[in-house]
C-alpha cells in the first residue's frame, strides 16, 4: 500500500426524484480517526451508517463530512377543520351585535389560523429508503475520491520524506568522516591542552592529566550515535515501503533521530562536527513536519 496522506477534500452530487444532494468530505492531520458529520433535519438516522462508511477508507485524520439536501416544493392538500370553522362562526355570530364593524369576508376567516389545514404529502417507506441508499452510494463516491486525493498527496510526501531521510544519512556519513574525529587529530587537540595545563602550573600531575585525557576521549567519541542514526536511517525507508499505516511510528522515529543528533552536539569536540549536527537538527524538524501528515 502506497503513503497515505491525512489531508484531503472530496464532494459528490446525486438526484432521485425531487430531492438533489451535494456531499463534502475533507480531511486533515490528526492522532487518531476524528469523525465529524453534518446532516439536515431528517436525515440524521443516516449518522451511523455515515461514520462506519468513513472508518473503512480512514484510520487517521480529521474527517468532516456535510451533506445538503434540497426538495422540489410539493403543494400539500387543502382541508377545511370543520369544527374550527363552525367555532370561528358562532363566535363571530355572537359579538356582531355588540359592534359595530362590517362582517368579516371568506378569505379572512380562511385565514384564521387552525381553519385550514394543508396536508404535506407523505413519503412511502420504499421510496425513502431507496433515496436513502442512493445518497449512501454517492458517499462512497465522494470517499472513493477522498481516498485518491490522500493517496495523491501521501506520494508527494514520499519523494519529499525520502530526499530528507537521504541528507540525514549523508550528514552521518560526514560526521563519520569528519577529521576531526580521526584518532590522531583528538591525541594532538588533548597533547596540546595538557601542554597549556603544565604550563600554568608545574603543581599539576603530569600522569593523572593524561588519565584525564583518555576518559575525555572516550565521552566525546560519537560512534554509537552514528551507528544508530545510520539504524534509524534503515527504519525510515522500511516505512515508506511499508503496507500499514505508519504515521505514528514515523513521527516516534523522528524522535529518535533528533535524540541522537543532540547527543551528537553535545559531544561533539570540534565547530566542523557541531556544524553537521546542527545541520542533521534542521533536516530532522523539516521531516518530522512532513511526517505528521501521514496516516
Amino acid at each position: 500500500m502506497p503513503l497515505t496522506s491525512m489531508t484531503g477534500f472530496s464532494r459528490a452530487d446525486g438526484e432521485l426524484g425531487d430531492a438533489r444532494w451535494h456531499w463534502e468530505v475533507r480531511s486533515v492531520n490528526g492522532k487518531a480517526l476524528d469523525i465529524r458529520v453534518r446532516m439536515p433535519s431528517g436525515f440524521e438516522g443516516l449518522e451511523p451508517e455515515v461514520r462506519a462508511a468513513v472508518s473503512k477508507y480512514a484510520r487517521r485524520g480529521n474527517c468532516q463530512l456535510s451533506l445538503q439536501v434540497t426538495r422540489e416544493q410539493k403543494t400539500g392538500e387543502v382541508r377545511i377543520n370543520e369544527a374550527a370553522l363552525r367555532s370561528v362562526v358562532a363566535a363571530i355570530e355572537a359579538i356582531a351585535p355588540q359592534v359595530d364593524a362590517s362582517r368579516p369576508s371568506l378569505d379572512g376567516i380562511l385565514a384564521i389560523k387552525g381553519v385550514v389545514d394543508i396536508q404535506e404529502p407523505e413519503e412511502a417507506d420504499e421510496a425513502v429508503a431507496e433515496r436513502n441508499k442512493a445518497i449512501m452510494r454517492d458517499l462512497t463516491v465522494a470517499l472513493e475520491a477522498l481516498r485518491s486525493a490522500r493517496t495523491s498527496e501521501g506520494a508527494h510526501l514520499a519523494d519529499i520524506v525520502s530526499g530528507q531521510i537521504d541528507s540525514i544519512e549523508k550528514l552521518t556519513r560526514d560526521a563519520k568522516d569528519c577529521p576531526a574525529r580521526a584518532p590522531e587529530a583528538i591525541k594532538a587537540r588533548l597533547k596540546d591542552q595538557v601542554e597549556r595545563l603544565l604550563e600554568q602550573s608545574s603543581k599539576l600531575d603530569e600522569d593523572r592529566l593524561h588519565q584525564e585525557a583518555v576518559l575525555l576521549a572516550a565521552k566525546v567519541d560519537v560512534r554509537e550515535e552514528i551507528d544508530r542514526l545510520n539504524a534509524h536511517v534503515a527504519a525510515a525507508r522500511e516505512l515508506l515501503t511499508s503496507d500499514d499505516t505508519v504515521g505514528r511510528r514515523f513521527e516516534f522515529l523522528t524522535q529518535e533521530f533528533n535524540r541522537e543528533a543532540n547527543t551528537l552536539c553535545s559531544k561533539a569536540n570540534a565547530p566542523e562536527l557541531t556544524a553537521i549536527g546542527l545541520d542533521m537538527k534542521a533536516a530532522i524538524d523539516q521531516m518530522r513536519e512532513q511526517v505528521q501528515n501521514i496516516e
